[in-house]
């Protein structure tokens, strides 16, 4: 043990690969606080963050072995993002859980959803997804990102953004074609689920 705890995350998981189980043990003693102390600060139930901890580490044993975990250096937000989409799918299972059919005669009919404010869990995976979005924008080439900004962000169409860029309107659309089809990629590659 005491040689893998001056590894990095990085070797650490190579070492795991590679099937040293001591190597896994020490990056779970290394990150297993802060994670298990992120869950519970927004599912507020130890029982529950305890289930969503250790299935965050199972999904991470997973993925490593099935030899998709890309190396970045990031293992820290890697693994945080694993317990993010664990946390957001339970909300979801509730919300599904909790919805009442109308048939039912003792169910007021305006007691719907739709027809409700947003939820605090609403709340968290809107800001998760932007969150998200924002990540998987920082990975796209530059020419790429900066066609996705203008449009989305600063709301410019395709004529000004190709008289800004110096290029054509086809240019402009194919890089904006290209980075939709990136951001798709890396969003599957992440594991990051962008819709609510």
């Amino acid at each position: 043990m005491a040689k893998t705890l001056s590894m990095t995350d990085e070797q650490l998981v190579k070492a795991y690969v590679k099937g040293d189980n001591e190597a896994f043990d020490t990056l779970l003693k290394r990150h297993q606080e802060r994670i298990f102390n992120y869950i519970l600060r927004i599912i507020k139930n130890e029982d529950i963050a305890n289930d969503i901890f250790q299935e965050t580490f199972v999904k991470a044993i997973l993925t490593i072995k099935q030899g998709r975990y890309t190396e970045n250096g990031k293992f820290p937000a890697w693994i945080s993002r694993i317990a993010h989409n664990l946390i957001i799918d339970y909300y979801r299972q509730e919300k599904s859980e909790n919805l009442q059919s109308a048939d039912l005669d003792d169910v007021d009919v305006l007691n719907r959803k739709e027809l409700c404010e947003e939820t605090i869990e609403d709340v968290i995976i809107t800001d998760q997804i932007r969150e998200d979005v924002k990540y998987l924008i920082k990975e796209l080439p530059h020419l790429q990102r900066e066609v996705l900004k203008m449009r989305y962000y600063q709301n410019l169409s395709f004529k000004e953004i190709a008289e800004i860029t110096g290029v054509s309107i086809n240019t402009a659309l194919g890089r904006m074609r290209y980075a939709i089809l990136n951001l798709r990629r890396l969003a599957s590659e992440k594991d990051i689920i962008l819709t609510v």
